[in-house]
This record gives C-alpha cells, structure tokens and sequence, in this order.
C-alpha cells in the first residue's frame, strides 16, 4: 500500500514543481506511445517510421520556385519537418494540429525529414 501512496506523491510532486512545457511533451510522448508511433528520437536516417505529435509551425517555399508545404511535427522527444512537394496548401495541416504521419526518414542537413508522408489527422479531442 505504502509504494502505491509513494508514488502517488511522486508524481503528485513532479506535476506541481515541472514547467508547463516539460508536462505537455511528456504527454505528447506518452500519447506517441500508447498510438503505436515510434518517438522521433528513436528514428534513424532511412528507417520507415510511423510518428505522433503536434504541429509546432507551417511553412511554405517562395512563389518562385517549386512549391513546398513544410509543417515542423514535435512528439515530446524530438521534432520531424513533414515536407510535401507539389503542394502549397492542405486543409488540416495547421499549427497545434495533431497528426500522425508515416513514411521514410531523411536527414537534412542534421534535423529529421519526412517527404511526402502519408499523415492522418488525429481527433483535438
């Protein structure tokens, strides 16, 4: 009884003193989990990869060149930039957004790429 009254106040404790930030990657971590997405900080250079996380920011390439949707996925351990060719906008890709999105991981010049993922919107609530 005592080790599950322990660790109520551990947690309890942690909860109280941790930053706002620390809190919401933890549950974006455990959420990455639970989906059976692996966490971008486990992924390598040319491994398939389905991951889970949150639309941090949305770009997209100058009206000169090709067009390009970029969005920046966090998970809770590391973030992933989702690249779509071809492609300016898509209804849904938008910051706070959470997606899961698989395909193969790239390295661009030393961050974590996904070109072209196949992606499903994840419900907000």
């Amino acid at each position: 009884m005592s080790n599950t009254r322990d660790g109520y106040f551990r947690r309890l404790v942690r909860r109280l003193t941790s930053d706002v930030a620390e809190l919401d990657a933890d549950d974006l971590s455990a959420r990455s989990r639970a989906s059976g997405a692996r966490r971008a900080c486990d992924c390598k250079c040319g491994e398939q990869a389905e991951v889970l996380g949150r639309v941090r920011c949305v770009g997209m390439a100058p009206k000169a060149s090709v067009p390009t949707l970029e969005a920046e996925l966090y998970d809770g351990t590391d973030g992933v930039t989702l690249v779509w060719l071809g492609r300016r906008q898509i209804t849904g890709i938008e910051p706070g957004r959470t997606i899961k999105a698989r395909g193969r991981i790239a390295d661009r010049d030393g961050h974590k790429v996904l070109y072209n993922p196949y992606y499903e919107l994840q419900n907000t609530a």
